[in-house]
């Protein structure tokens, strides 16, 4: 059991150490990936608009290019209007006419409306524009910044992983699932060393008969208070003083 324990204390003062290194970032790894998130939401926004631009001047074309059939329609309809020989023919011709011009005016209309479209995404793309070169500019000196700590600590952290891997190795999996999700609860300290007859952890006094059961070492006890596991100080001490 001594062993036990004390893996996983070697195990806990592995991962403070691995804390303090994270800490040593500050909020810059969430504020890239903040930065990040908000650069790619103006940017899929400025895509969306300029595939709404680009099929405006598309629908715009196509227009224009029925506006020119139409107005051929027309010139021809408008020549036959001399060579009709009977009014259904005049009738017939007059309502093609009729219904050629609704259609372009139709589409001269539309085509208006297009334009409009297209200038009022245009201003948009210019205003939110330099939003992006801002944020990424931002953006690439908070990176520069972490990336410069993270290089500063590389090698010791990377030290510090390969012997925390190897301790964890060690481990049994139901102690070290359990170690893990108490770490994860009690941000970051899973194991605590009873100290002046206390949990280091939450400061609660442990009972005097729980005391004398941890310093034998036979089990694995939690603190009463705030769940975590409690090892004695001579044997916090004893695994420290390996360091």
């Amino acid at each position: 059991m001594i062993t036990r324990l004390s893996v996983l204390y070697e195990l806990q003062l592995l991962d403070s150490q691995l804390d303090e290194l994270e800490e040593l970032r500050g909020d810059l790894p969430l504020a890239v990936e903040g930065l990040k998130n908000q650069i790619k939401g103006i940017s899929d926004q400025l895509e969306s608009k300029k595939e709404i631009k680009n099929e405006s001047m598309e629908k715009i074309k196509a227009n224009e290019e029925e506006i020119e059939r139409l107005n051929q329609n027309l010139t021809k309809f408008k020549a036959q209007l001399y060579q009709v020989r009977n009014n259904k023919e005049y009738d017939a011709l007059t309502k093609e006419i009729d219904h050629s011009e609704a259609d372009i005016e139709k589409l001269n209309a539309d085509n208006k409306a297009l334009d409009e479209l297209i200038q009022r995404t245009d201003n948009e793309i210019n205003e939110v524009a330099p939003q992006v070169e801002k944020l990424t500019l931002d953006m690439e000196i908070k990176q520069e910044d972490l990336e410069k700590i993270i290089k500063t600590n590389e090698q010791e952290e990377e030290k510090i992983k390969a012997k925390r891997d190897k301790i964890a190795e060690s481990v049994k999996k139901p102690d070290y699932n359990n170690y893990m999700r108490i770490r994860k609860a009690k941000n970051g300290q899973a194991i605590a060393a009873v100290i002046r007859s206390a949990c280091s952890g939450c400061h609660n006094v442990v009972p005097a008969q729980r005391q004398i059961e941890i310093k034998q070492n036979k089990r694995l006890f939690t603190c009463e208070s705030c769940g975590r596991i409690l090892i004695s100080a001579e044997l916090a001490e004893q695994v420290e003083s390996k360091k």
